[in-house]
């Protein structure tokens, strides 16, 4: 976080938080309102202090107040760069994970120590690439028993990523806030700061 978001918190702790208002995409973008922000100052501001707080309630901490934010899809949207490597959408590499989650529409969520972090829909090859099935290349009957099973299970997939072989579950949609430890749409607690 910002030096000046840091004096700010401490200067003033207990500004109420505010909710309904920022938003990220399911492509990385931030939005206000519902309209996507584009000043680039105002974009690397909120990605240098974007954090979640112990309830997985990601937010965006504008000096003294909190400004909660409701997610798309996943709390981090990653990217791949020109180095085979991927970096979310606040350009924090991500380096590992523990697990793949694919849902029931193909799409690929990591399970990073970092957050959850979507694979963008552009860079799904980057995932078929690595998808081994019994230590082999993933097939296509293979790939589709996968995205065919259950939400909630393990499939016999695994992912060749950060140097190992990550197992691969399937989780739908709606399932994977709980399974991944964050929220999609951050709501007040009483015990919120200012409350």
């Amino acid at each position: 976080m910002d030096e000046w978001v840091r004096r700010a918190l401490a200067k003033w702790p207990d500004v109420p938080a505010l909710f309904g208002w920022l938003g990220l995409s399911r492509r990385g973008h931030w939005l206000i309102q519902g309209e996507r922000i584009t000043h680039p100052r105002i974009v690397e501001t909120i990605a240098r202090n974007y954090a979640v707080d112990a309830h997985g309630r990601w937010f965006f901490q504008n000096g003294p107040q909190r400004g909660y934010v409701a997610l798309d899809y996943a709390p981090r949207v990653a990217r791949v760069q020109a180095d085979d490597g991927l970096v979310d959408h606040t350009g924090t590499p991500v380096t590992d994970a523990r697990a793949l989650y694919l849902d029931e529409d193909s799409a690929a969520v990591l399970d990073s120590p970092d957050g959850a972090a979507l694979i963008d829909s552009a860079d799904l090859a980057w995932v078929l690439e690595r998808l081994r099935h019994r230590g082999e290349a993933v097939d296509d009957a293979a790939l589709e028993a996968a995205l065919e099973a259950p939400g909630g299970t393990a499939t016999d997939l695994t992912l060749d990523a950060f140097g190992r072989a990550l197992a691969v579950h399937r989780c739908d949609r709606h399932a994977l806030p709980a399974a991944l430890g964050f929220v999609r749409d951050p709501q007040p607690r009483d015990d919120d700061p200012g409350a």
